[in-house]
């Protein structure tokens, strides 16, 4: 086989190998994907430092579990403790628009 047949097939396997990462950007994500409510802003940019929104948003937890959600990401991924103030309008915004879902269906014989 030539050397530029063997070159064009490693561009192309390159080429397919990332055209599927490149079709999952969706550009710059917006606070408003959030919803509104004291603390969104500070609560979108704090998250999103890290991650994407999507993350946040599949959630529903209750205050406690956002709080010690936030001590997991400091511990285990080393993420800047947040002040009181701002520790405090964040979870309470999170407990507030993303608050514990029921899961599954409800029985109903209760």
């Amino acid at each position: 086989m030539k050397l530029s047949r063997v070159l064009a097939a490693g561009a192309m396997g390159t080429w397919f190998a990332l055209a599927p990462v490149a079709s999952l950007s969706q550009g710059p994500e917006d606070v408003d994907v959030f919803p509104a409510g004291v603390g969104r802003d500070e609560t979108f940019y704090s998250c999103t430092a890290c991650h994407g929104s999507s993350i946040v948003r599949q959630q529903g937890m209750s205050r406690e579990q956002w709080s010690a959600t936030i001590d997991y990401m400091v511990e285990r991924h080393k993420m800047p403790e947040p002040d009181q103030a701002l520790r405090a309008l964040i979870v309470d915004y999170l407990a507030g628009a993303f608050p514990p879902r029921q899961r599954g269906r409800p029985n109903p014989f209760l």
